[in-house]
């Protein structure tokens, strides 16, 4: 990808601009981490760009930033800009094309997203990054609160960093959260879970999870169980208790899910019928909470002698010759009896015993 990488860099050299991989990636190169997110700057405006690779995808071109895919890998490139009108907290409305890749670089977030890679592989450092990365540091380009202030979003992003890659927060950047913390109130709820789905599934999630308790972003999140909360192994599990699916966006099969997590809490998890109706993922996760070890759970759920109603050796017309009856409503009850009496044991899941089963119970 690196390769790739620089050979666009080279492409848009060739035209005569400038351009560099910039953030992230350079970041995640020094210290060692795989990354797949490769962003570019260039003096190249989106039409020049439109002129140099012949399948650009238009990303947002009044934002100026454009794609190119390259063996299945998006490479977003974006013009140097200088923003000068922020809406909301959040989205910069009014840029200006620049031509000066310092000033481009001092509109960005933390400085250790600001490192530079150029065409030849050498990584540059404007603005102090490599010291920070050194230091474990979390530090804002400028002023942290004009930094939040414009992008309240920033305020997550700085967390998310300091529990992915287990770095510390400056004191500027303390102190600027605390202060304009209120303003995550306004963001939607969809970019705030984005950042904290990365927090809850990084490998230093109790780190994240300090700082957002310690910070009190706990209330203006609305997720204040999240003190109470200490397992982190599956994510869906920890929205299931902070119980927030009113809140934040999930899907309908998500929302299912987490009610049956939050129901299941108060069962036994071994229990066969436990196990038939409410299925492996849900309580092995809620298993793992309670410190039940989840291979006993697996076998537990993979000796039940059906799995679903479909695995039950008798279908509805074959019931109704039985009974001597068209199918109708009354086979949905009698199902659900065969199920309940094939998973406590007291019924084999056999055509001929179902069928005498049935003959005893409901002719």
């Amino acid at each position: 990808m690196l390769d790739d990488a620089l050979k666009l860099l080279k492409k848009i050299e060739d035209y005569g601009f400038k351009a560099y991989i910039v953030g992230g990636f350079v970041r995640d190169y020094l210290l060692n981490i795989d990354s797949v997110d490769v962003d570019i700057c260039t003096n190249a405006k989106p039409v020049d760009l439109k002129m140099i690779f012949n399948d650009v995808q238009i990303s947002n071109e009044d934002y100026g930033s454009v794609t190119v895919i390259v063996r299945n890998v998006r490479y977003e490139i974006t013009t140097f800009r200088r923003e000068i009108k922020y809406i909301n907290n959040r989205k910069p409305v009014e840029i200006e094309y620049i031509n000066d890749l310092e000033i481009d670089l001092v509109r960005r977030d933390f400085t250790i997203n600001s490192l530079l890679m150029d065409s030849n592989g050498q990584v540059l450092d404007y603005l102090g990054g490599k010291i920070d990365l050194e230091n474990k540091t979390i530090k804002t380009i400028g002023d942290s609160n004009r930094k939040f202030s414009q992008d309240s979003l920033r305020m997550l992003r700085a967390i998310r960093f300091a529990s992915i890659l287990n770095f510390e927060l400056s004191d500027d950047v303390i102190k600027a959260i605390i202060n304009n913390k209120e303003l995550l109130k306004d963001l939607s709820y969809y970019r705030k879970k984005e950042e904290l789905d990365k927090i809850f599934t990084s490998s230093n999630v109790l780190h994240g999870v300090n700082l957002l308790n310690e910070l009190g972003l706990l209330q203006v999140l609305e997720i204040e169980k999240l003190s109470e909360i200490d397992n982190f192994d599956d994510l869906l599990s920890v929205w299931a208790r902070l119980d927030v699916c009113d809140k934040y966006p999930f899907t309908k099969v998500e929302k299912e899910q987490m009610e049956n997590i939050i129901k299941v809490f108060e069962l036994n998890n071994l229990d066969n019928m436990v196990l038939y109706e409410y299925g492996l993922y849900v309580n092995s996760v809620v298993g793992n909470i309670k410190g039940i070890d989840k291979a006993t759970i697996t076998k537990k759920y993979n000796e039940l002698p059906i799995k679903s109603r479909n695995d039950i050796k008798i279908s509805g017309n074959e019931i109704g010759d039985i009974l001597n009856k068209e199918p109708a409503d009354f086979i949905k009850d009698i199902y659900i009896d065969l199920e309940k009496e094939i998973i406590i044991g007291r019924l084999v899941n056999e055509f001929d015993s179902i069928k005498e089963y049935i003959m005893c119970k409901y002719l």
